[in-house]
């Protein structure tokens, strides 16, 4: 909704100035310089990028129109599964924490929330780890060390659709001087012509540029950064597992580990201590409510 409101606001005072300044819409109806630079631009975003992050572009631009960050219920049905797994690793045998980390689809822990579950990669992120810390052998400095490498990977993975959006914004300005120069081209073999026409001719080439750099600076750039924005909270979820996890190898209790992973979260969307405590004590009927 606010890329949508957002746009409304940049459109509505772009072309509202200029027709206060005389200007005349119908001058700005030049399909096919839109076409020559928009066009040639999806083209070289094909060229330059793999097939799976051209797909991953378009998910990355639906979550940012649908401003797809994590909510507070998504922390703390992270910080409830992470509880529950934390109490059977403290209390449970390691055949019997293995049934979950193994089977997570068929744990019981892990069906109580059913939102983590479905993210099939964080899903796997904490039984991996999980199952590492069971085994018993490894270090948490190690541990954190590979963590940390993981989660890397993932935040590049993750915002390489931002990076291909960027390229391409970056290449509108000079696609439009391409378009406007096509544009006087065209207007050079109408110098026969009257000045009416010519100057028409010239102010259709004159949009290429405009619309280049508009689309650059006013479209494609800042949504580059909104899904940049979103991407990079999701990410953040896999750091509050490794705070958590990491936390309860150190030796903290499973409570005193959630606030390691807590105190990670944005102070905009970090739930209370009482509200992690009601969580964890319901053992994931809030989530299974919500």
């Amino acid at each position: 909704m606010g890329i949508i409101i957002g746009l409304v606001v940049t459109l509505g005072c772009l072309l509202g100035g200029f027709v206060a300044m005389g200007g005349h819409l119908s001058v700005l109806v030049q399909p096919f310089e839109y076409v020559i630079i928009l066009g040639s631009s999806i083209g070289t975003f094909l060229v330059a990028n793999p097939m799976k992050v051209v797909k991953d572009t378009g998910k990355g631009i639906s979550e940012a129109f649908k401003n797809a960050s994590p909510t507070q219920r998504d922390y703390l049905d992270v910080l409830g599964i992470l509880h529950q797994l934390m109490r059977e690793m403290r209390s449970k045998s390691r055949s019997e924490v293995e049934a979950h980390v193994d089977s997570p689809s068929e744990s019981e822990i892990f069906q109580a929330f059913p939102k983590v579950l479905k993210n099939t990669a964080m899903t796997n992120f904490i039984c991996d780890y999980c199952r590492l810390i069971i085994i018993g052998n490894a270090r948490p400095h190690e541990i954190e060390s590979l963590m940390e490498e993981e989660i890397e990977t993932i935040s590049r993975d993750t915002l390489k659709p931002k990076h291909a959006l960027q390229d391409m914004a970056d290449g509108l300005p000079a696609l439009g001087i391409v378009a406007a120069v096509l544009g006087v081209i065209k207007a050079m073999g109408a110098l026969d012509q009257s000045p009416e026409v010519l100057g028409h001719l010239i102010g259709a080439a004159l949009v290429g540029t405009f619309a280049g750099i508009f689309f650059s600076y006013g479209v494609i750039g800042p949504l580059a950064t909104k899904v940049k924005v979103v991407r990079e909270k999701r990410v953040r979820m896999y750091v509050i597992i490794k705070q958590t996890l990491i936390a309860y190898m150190n030796g903290a209790m499973p409570q005193v580990a959630l606030e390691y992973g807590r105190k990670t979260i944005s102070a905009y969307d970090r739930p209370t201590i009482d509200q992690v405590e009601n969580e964890t004590i319901g053992g994931g009927s809030t989530a299974q409510a919500g």
